[in-house]
């Protein structure tokens, strides 16, 4: 099962850190370009344990639907999002929020497995794993600009 380790340095508290990782609203601007939209569950706001949200996206020349659950919540410390379906034979997307002297580090370890056996284990070789990493730099680099200017506000305070 492949892991994508990531590590980012934010200059802000954890508590502003986290609530920006599990923000619906955010989430959809940092994946403007996949053209993902909330079409089920949570579909704005902060999603809390135990919800879902149900994503409609185009990645890889196809539209496809995911649905998470978030399985573990710890405020501000971590939080996990599971597949409940989708395209992967499985998912989980571990997120952690370590306090350091001038921020957080953000810690994601996102595993996954694709379906087709030996075939799908050579895509995720040559392809998928790459793109998801750089996706979900992406993602970090969405969140760090929010939560390093005044732009959070606009979400975690409406």
């Amino acid at each position: 099962m492949p892991t994508i380790h990531l590590t980012t340095f934010i200059q802000a508290p954890a508590a502003r850190v986290f609530d920006l990782a599990r923000s619906i609203d955010l989430h959809r601007i940092s994946m403007e370009k996949f053209k993902e939209e909330p079409v089920a569950g949570t579909r704005s706001g902060l999603i809390e344990q135990g919800e879902t949200v149900t994503w409609r996206a185009k990645h890889l020349f196809k539209s496809r639907l995911l649905r998470s659950r978030i399985t573990e919540m710890k405020r501000p410390e971590k939080f996990t999002d599971e597949q409940a379906e989708g395209d992967f034979s499985s998912m989980r997307h571990e997120h952690y929020f370590k306090p350091c002297e001038n921020g957080t580090i953000l810690i994601d370890l996102f595993h996954f497995e694709t379906p087709y056996g030996w075939l799908g284990k050579m895509v995720n070789t040559v392809y998928l794993t790459g793109y998801m990493k750089r996706m979900l730099e992406h993602r970090n680099e969405v969140i760090r600009k929010y939560a390093e200017s005044d732009q959070w506000r606009k979400l975690l305070q409406a």
